[in-house]
């Protein structure tokens, strides 16, 4: 098991390499491994010889499904593997009892699946003012690793009801991979994400008068706060160009993104800028432009996010934001037949 801290020397320690299989290894181009972000807690296995310790194979497991294979034979080589996988359709259903985490919690499902729905019907459904009964129907396909579910691949359909409305999303392709439609045919996708972090709890919403708690004073809180652990990977809700990234007294570590004539967002208070992030560079809706902290004005570890329109920071969760392109008439006979398939197997998971 890989330990925090260790690097390549430690991990080989005790073992028999010769100085060509060091410079083997210390020259690989890192589209093969990169030794400086060997992750903790992933396993590795040495195989040797018992007598003298050289070193025959080495083993490195890169994720849960990959690993690479180092040979030091009388060739020296690498080689990337995958681990089989296999996908299965899963179909749940829940009522709202709490919040959305502890539902899906209470389904057996992971995280993952949450915030995949979040960000598929995020500007649909106010995910943070949810009530009692509200309910919930998900088609999705899971990957399984040795017949045990290790994530997430395919949301194929939800449905979301809420006060006698019900919001439906279907996944549809017209040729540029699937995106997700209501059953009107309109897009559901937006310009940008709701939230720039992983569905979380609200910390303190927008406001024109609030108690700040470090300054300790009545005055604007023109963001959006989201609570989150030290770390968590902060997301650019929509493509453009960093406009700002650096250290700003009160913003702590920020970053801020031009994203069009019209909308720029901030991402304040982050323990780190992510590696090349800087003024000028271009980035896409949802790269890792930084990680969740505590630095400048703050209390703890949370993102203030902020939302510009025509130069006025306004409320991010309650922007009003044109939808992409609904169905088109071409495929509109089409996504009916798939539409109406999809609302059949919401409909039979409801009645179980």
């Amino acid at each position: 098991m890989v330990g925090s801290g260790a690097r390549l020397p430690s991990l080989l320690e005790g073992f028999q390499l010769t100085r060509n299989q060091w410079s083997f290894l210390n020259g690989l181009s890192r589209d093969y491994f990169d030794f400086k972000k060997i992750t903790v807690g992933r396993r590795h296995c040495i195989l040797a010889d018992p007598t003298t310790c050289k070193v025959r194979n080495w083993i490195v497991e890169t994720s849960l499904t990959d690993f690479t294979v180092f040979h030091f034979g009388d060739t020296l080589r690498v080689e990337s593997c995958t681990k089989e996988t296999e996908i299965r359709e899963k179909r749940v259903s829940g009522k709202i009892t709490h919040s959305l985490y502890k539902t899906v919690k209470e389904l057996g499902v992971s995280d993952e699946l949450t915030n995949k729905v979040v960000d598929i019907l995020g500007w649909q459904i106010d995910f943070f003012r949810l009530q009692s009964g509200d309910e919930l129907r998900i088609i999705y396909d899971e990957i399984l690793l040795d017949g045990k579910a290790i994530a997430v691949d395919q949301i194929l359909g939800i449905a979301f009801e809420q006060g006698g409305r019900i919001i439906y999303a279907i996944p549809f392709d017209e040729g540029a991979g699937p995106e997700y439609f209501d059953a009107d045919g309109n897009s559901l996708r937006k310009a940008f994400l709701k939230y720039p972090i992983e569905f979380t709890k609200i910390g303190s919403r927008y406001s024109k008068a609030r108690f700040h708690p470090v300054l300790k004073v009545v005055r604007p809180h023109l963001g959006t706060d989201l609570s989150a652990p030290l770390g968590t990977p902060i997301r650019a809700v929509g493509d453009g160009q960093v406009e700002e990234a650096g250290f700003r007294e009160g913003n702590g570590n920020y970053v801020k993104l031009h994203h069009n004539g019209t909308y720029s967002t901030g991402y304040l208070h982050m323990s780190r800028i992510a590696e090349g992030i800087r003024p000028g560079r271009f980035v896409r809706q949802g790269d890792i432009i930084g990680f969740v902290g505590s630095t400048g004005w703050s209390t703890g570890p949370h993102l203030c996010y902020r939302f510009w329109k025509n130069g006025t920071q306004i409320d991010a969760l309650t922007v009003d934001l044109p939808p992409s392109k609904p169905v088109s008439l071409a495929s509109k006979g089409r996504f009916e037949f798939i539409r109406n398939e999809k609302l059949r197997c919401l409909t039979e998971i409801r009645s179980n």
